[in-house]
């Protein structure tokens, strides 16, 4: 294989794996987005919904590792595409029932399945997998999908909404997530990278038992894992979760609320590309850092919302920079500091934790605004928490961005 078939192979698995990103990372607004419209027309709680939520996260931290052996050993290829097929099915579903157990048996179960198979350290592993340069980059610009994406879908889920009803808007994402699928049958490439493929003969030596406890033993492994626990909690849990309910809270209209939470996840896409960026150049220990401490920070504005709808998007503005940023430094760490050899299983288990992270803040959110009708000690704990997330990061040591054989 020359070069310039390298090269088309490695950038055709990053445009793909950005738009399924960008298509299931959608899906999984969507719900926060109708989330008071689910509470108006069918009469449930804020802790029944948030609930849902949290179930999905745990199906997903479940999913996690399963889906990083799977790449470790077979590529993405075969992951993204079941992934895409029961995220379809799940939105089909959900769209058609009005059952709370139903519901949440099709959205925490089904759908949720699509967004453990189709997740950030999934794509991860295969562009690891498959470049030798710039791999900060590339792993930034390929998981940028998961928020890039959203700055054109959700407002389209939003206007649809105000058109139609939020069945819909399920209706349209079960559509879409069947052409993707397609698509990545067709023209994903098969089989592992160039990275994997040397790696190969080796994986055959060790079972899964021996490879989970060797990862676990890591105290690198324990940092990133506790740090990315965190990192779900102020993140998917609190932020994607409770955003939207939040804005409406405060009195602003559905449309506004999806475009500043569209403008999140643009500038967010920006966030994730220049960290993937600095990770190839900057000392990503302190990177990594100073993501978690600047997000910290920016909680203390969203606090002061208020009804002020400028207030709202400097939020949104500030903390895109530092979202999902967090994605292409830990996946690089997870490299070099555990090894490519088991980074899928390795960046599962991580990622498992960022799940039950989010879980915790997607439940506990919705019950702690049940009992005070307000959201404040939830972005008071996302401001201390993060804060804890930085300072632990520093108990890692700079090595080589190579990655590791493990």
């Amino acid at each position: 294989m020359n070069d310039h078939s390298e090269s088309w192979r490695a950038w055709l698995i990053v445009t793909l794996s950005f738009l399924a990103l960008s298509l299931a990372y959608s899906a999984r607004a969507a719900f926060g987005l109708v989330m008071p419209m689910l509470e108006q027309e069918l009469g449930w709680s804020r802790s029944f919904t948030s609930g849902t939520a949290a179930v999905a996260l745990i199906t997903m931290a479940a999913l996690a590792p399963l889906a990083g052996r799977l790449v470790d050993r077979q590529g993405a290829r075969a992951v993204i595409t079941c992934g895409l097929a029961a995220l379809a099915a799940g939105s089909f579903l959900v769209a058609a029932t009005s059952h709370p157990w139903a519901f949440m048996l099709a959205f925490g179960g089904v759908t949720a399945t699509g967004f453990g198979l189709l997740a950030t350290h999934v794509v991860s592993t295969a562009v690891e997998q498959e470049f030798t340069k710039n791999q900060g980059l590339a792993t930034g610009i390929a998981t940028s999908g998961a928020t890039g994406g959203q700055f054109l879908i959700v407002p389209l889920l939003a206007l649809l909404l105000s058109v139609y009803d939020w069945r819909w808007a399920f209706v349209a994402l079960g559509l879409s997530s069947s052409v993707m699928m397609f698509c990545i049958a067709r023209w994903f490439p098969a089989g592992q990278g160039k990275t994997g493929a040397t790696q190969s003969n080796r994986q055959s030596d060790t079972t899964l038992r021996q490879d989970i406890g060797s990862i676990i033993r890591k105290p690198a492994f324990q940092i990133l894992f506790w740090s990315y626990f965190i990192c779900g909690y102020t993140t998917s849990g609190v932020v994607e979760t409770h955003f939207l309910p939040y804005a409406s809270f405060c009195g602003f209209g559905q449309v506004s609320s999806a475009t500043a939470y569209g403008v999140l996840s643009a500038i967010n896409l920006a966030g994730m590309i220049l960290a993937g960026w600095l990770t190839d150049r900057v000392n990503r220990v302190l990177l990594l850092s100073g993501i978690y401490l600047i997000r910290g920070l920016t909680f203390i504005i969203l606090v002061h919302v208020g009804v002020d709808l400028q207030t709202l998007f400097v939020f949104a503005i500030l903390f895109g920079l530092v979202d999902y940023s967090t994605v292409p430094v830990t996946a690089s760490l997870v490299a070099s500091h555990i090894g490519i050899r088991v980074m899928g299983l390795a960046f599962g288990l991580i990622s498992a934790g960022h799940q039950i992270g989010a879980a915790l803040g997607a439940y506990f959110g919705g019950v702690l605004f049940d009992l005070y009708a307000r959201y404040d000690w939830v972005w008071w704990s996302s401001l201390w928490l993060a804060v804890l997330a930085g300072l632990l990061v520093l108990l890692l040591r700079e090595r080589p961005t190579q990655p590791a054989i493990a």
